[in-house]
């Protein structure tokens, strides 16, 4: 197996196919696809091996420059769990993002160079999502500075949706990067009952429209009820995939309908009805 920092982690159109074939074969056996991501890794590594062991593909956004994220990260790899990379972008609460954040003040070369070093510390990484970030998702040029990068290197996009203004997936879809966005918070609240709420609302959203992404946090609560509810999904009809197998089924079923609509318009006047053609009507005594 090829090294995390291996050129040969990257996406190759090959492995894109395999990942779509996969994600066929996963949507094939359920009612419902949910993807599932637990952010914030990377300050406790307690938290973070616990969420580590959650049953099922769950995936893991790591924090860069963290004590614990990269060795979280690598071991996480190791135990095949998908690893994201949890990027700090601007907010506009100017909450405090730690070392390096991107922000639209930044260059394009010091943009480039620090999502670089970020993903260097997050080994293993696949894709990437956005942390806090609500007023940089809102910045066309620079997000379409993200998903050039995202495209040369093989990686998918989720956006968190920290703003309802925000301009990434579609910049992600206009750069042809694999993209998702965030359906759910299951944790905004911290009590049992409540996650459990957002949940149910997950699972509802996914039986509604084939699939749903939910987003939450290591909190003792939240994992917790996770250790609980995941084991049962399967009997209830719902997949639970990694992050990358939803987003590309997503993309799947989007293309599918964007070809299905090209093709209706293309037909459809070909089997409008036409006028018959009257005959010219014979005068009397001709």
């Amino acid at each position: 197996m090829p090294g995390l920092n291996s050129r040969h982690h990257r996406s190759s159109p090959g492995a894109v196919c395999i990942l779509l074939l996969a994600t066929l074969a996963f949507g094939a056996r359920a009612d419902a696809v949910i993807a599932l991501i637990i952010d914030d890794l990377g300050d406790s590594r307690i938290k973070g091996e616990r969420a580590i062991d959650l049953p099922g593909p769950v995936t893991l956004a790591v924090l860069p420059h963290t004590r614990w994220g990269t060795d979280l990260a690598r071991r996480a790899y190791e135990r095949q769990r998908e690893v994201m990379l949890h990027l700090p972008m601007a907010n506009l609460g100017n909450v405090p993002l730690g070392p390096e954040p991107l922000t639209p003040r930044l260059s394009r070369h010091e943009f480039r160079s620090r999502l670089a070093n970020a993903l260097k510390r997050v080994p293993g990484a696949r894709g990437i999502n956005n942390h806090m970030g609500s007023a940089l998702t809102q910045e066309p040029r620079e997000m379409t500075w993200l998903m050039q990068e995202l495209r040369v290197r093989g990686l998918y996009f989720i956006d968190s949706r920290t703003t309802h203004k925000t301009v990434a997936k579609r910049i992600a879809h206009e750069q042809a990067v694999l993209a998702s966005s965030r359906d759910v918070f299951l944790d905004n609240v911290r009590d049992t009952a409540a996650i459990d709420v957002q949940f149910r609302k997950l699972v509802r959203i996914a039986r509604d429209r084939g699939t749903a992404l939910g987003i939450g946090h290591p909190y003792p609560e939240t994992l917790a009820y996770l250790e609980q509810r995941l084991p049962a999904l399967a009997d209830e009809g719902v997949q639970l995939v990694p992050a990358s197998h939803l987003a590309a089924m997503q993309t799947i079923r989007r293309n599918a309908l964007a070809r299905a609509g090209a093709v209706n318009a293309v037909l459809a006047p070909r089997f409008q009805q036409r006028p018959r053609p009257q005959r010219p009507q014979l005068q009397e005594g001709s």
